[in-house]
């Protein structure tokens, strides 16, 4: 809660509490058919299992210090339970770190009555950071899916290497996607340390059924290894920094879980499709290598990053993106685009217009039309 640091050590209270709920969690989401609502109880886990940790939290704290009244013995005056019955012992612990302050049960020893005053300025301190621990993860979540959302528009819903590639074919699309990949190197960066320092940012999904971090990261890891391996006319300076820091992103949070990277699994970019992906590329104005080697190069980037993709795909339940979309969907920004052409052309008409109709003043007393 308190250090920015990668927490270690495997027997750790937050790390056996998310393997002992995540996973029958995951396998009850896994029975529901419909994907909306499968994605609407995956999407509970998340901020439920931050409640349920605090209560963890709390409840370890309870225990600790009521075997500590009740290893020390201390004579305690209860009207309900007699002798150093160990109920009296939690109620007390419990009636501290909560910081109650009832004191129908007062220990009637010093070393009880000073570990009493460290419980409660504990649990104070522990509600004090449990308040602005709340803060920290929403507002990191925020951002994570500010850019997602920022994303729909230029790589579809799901994002697709593809979509990405053709939306910016345009003049100057070069340029832009450029800058699109800055924004993603930065984005890469900051979902690095936040969730390298809080994992159970992980479990947060996405309010979009088609849309994840994960999907954005490895379609844009996509993107940078086609600009790299295949495609001309695009500096591919930008693409190799933000590949870079984007699968160090992948890797190390795959790491987090202790998951190895995937050597199995279906091909997500089988020749068939490879050859359609490069088709659909050229048909969008894109020159593309297509010498022997390009596959090989390609599918060479892919190894790079994919196996931990697809490990964390299926721990998290997050489906990858595909490289082309696999059917046609409509998106709403493309309604806009056809306004704006609309646009376009009647400007040019109006252009056309005034170039035909020449109109010159050469003095003040000839005007000549």
């Amino acid at each position: 809660m308190i250090s920015p640091r990668r927490a270690t050590g495997r027997f750790r209270i937050t790390r056996l509490f998310y393997i002992a709920t995540w996973w029958p969690w995951s396998r009850l989401g896994s029975m529901i058919s419909h994907p909306r609502k499968r994605e609407t109880m995956l999407s509970v886990y998340g901020p439920l299992s931050l409640l349920l940790l605090i209560v963890v939290w709390a409840g370890a704290l309870l225990v600790g210090f009521g075997l500590l009244f009740h290893a020390m013995r201390a004579p305690v005056t209860d009207a309900m339970f007699s002798g150093n019955d160990l109920r009296s012992d939690f109620y007390i612990s419990g009636t501290t770190i909560f910081t109650l302050g009832i004191g129908d049960l007062t220990p009637h020893s010093s070393w009880a009555r000073l570990i009493i005053v460290l419980e409660s300025g504990i649990g104070l301190g522990f509600l004090a950071m449990v308040i602005g621990y709340f803060p920290v993860l929403y507002q990191a979540f925020s951002r994570r899916e500010v850019s997602i959302s920022l994303l729909d528009a230029r790589a579809g819903s799901p994002p697709t290497a593809a979509e990405i590639m053709k939306r910016h074919a345009y003049k100057g699309g070069s340029e832009a996607l450029n800058i699109l990949l800055v924004e993603w190197e930065r984005w890469s960066a900051e979902l690095l340390e936040s969730h390298i320092s809080y994992p159970l940012l992980c479990y947060f999904r996405s309010q979009h059924t088609n849309q994840s971090w994960l999907s954005a990261l490895t379609s844009v890891l996509d993107v940078c290894s086609l600009m790299i391996a295949g495609v001309q006319d695009h500096a591919a300076r930008q693409a190799q920094l933000t590949f870079a820091i984007a699968r160090h992103a992948l890797v190390d949070i795959s790491q987090i879980f202790s998951l190895k990277p995937s050597t199995d699994g279906e091909d997500r970019l089988p020749p068939e499709r490879f050859e359609m992906l490069y088709g659909s590329l050229c048909q969008s104005g894109i020159r593309v290598c297509r010498d022997d080697g390009s596959m090989e190069r390609l599918k060479h980037m892919r190894m790079l990053y994919e196996g931990h993709a697809r490990v964390l795909s299926e721990y998290l339940c997050m489906p990858l993106p595909p490289w082309v979309a696999e059917q046609p969907h409509k998106d709403n920004w493309l309604s806009v685009a056809r306004v704006r052409q609309q646009t376009e052309s009647v400007g040019e008409e109006n252009v056309n217009l005034e170039t035909a109709i020449p109109i010159a003043f050469p003095d003040d007393e000839h005007h000549m039309f």
